[in-house]
């Protein structure tokens, strides 16, 4: 079980201008999910929420759930490092649905934005958080 753990915890990108890089990527990264998609959830615009939409037909308070999670409490697990290759998975998936199913037919222009946030959170599930993160101070625990 602690080798699973280390597997998921461990990052170590070889000098600190590298842990650096990441670390300075992810707090971006984070920061504007957050600012740009999670505040969506809070904000009422004409008087209604934002619409999330339900491609894969789950029920509607899990949809929206998973939507409001990916874009709130994930971008907080990212900026702080902590399971950082696990907590990226939710927002994988709905960026990943994003593209390849909500806005499959539209143009380029607007597919670009789920296929960043894809790609970039693809990014730190390979790399992993790096040593400034508290996936790294919680490993050196274990």
């Amino acid at each position: 079980m602690n080798e699973i753990i280390k597997l998921i915890l461990h990052s170590d990108l070889g000098s600190t201008l590298n842990n650096t890089a990441i670390l300075v990527f992810r707090i971006l990264l984070a920061v504007e999910l957050f600012r740009v998609h999670g505040m969506k959830k809070f904000r009422l615009e004409n008087g209604q929420k934002e619409h999330v939409p339900n491609p894969l037909h789950l029920p509607e308070k899990l949809n929206g759930l998973m939507a409001t999670f990916s874009d709130t409490v994930v971008p907080v697990f990212i900026i702080l490092g902590l399971g950082t290759r696990l907590a990226v998975l939710p927002t994988i998936g709905v960026t990943a649905i994003g593209y390849f199913v909500v806005h499959r037919k539209d143009s380029l222009e607007v597919r670009d934005v789920p296929y960043m946030y894809t790609l970039s959170l693809l990014l730190l599930l390979a790399l992993g958080a790096g040593t400034y993160s508290l996936d790294y101070y919680l490993l050196n625990l274990i």
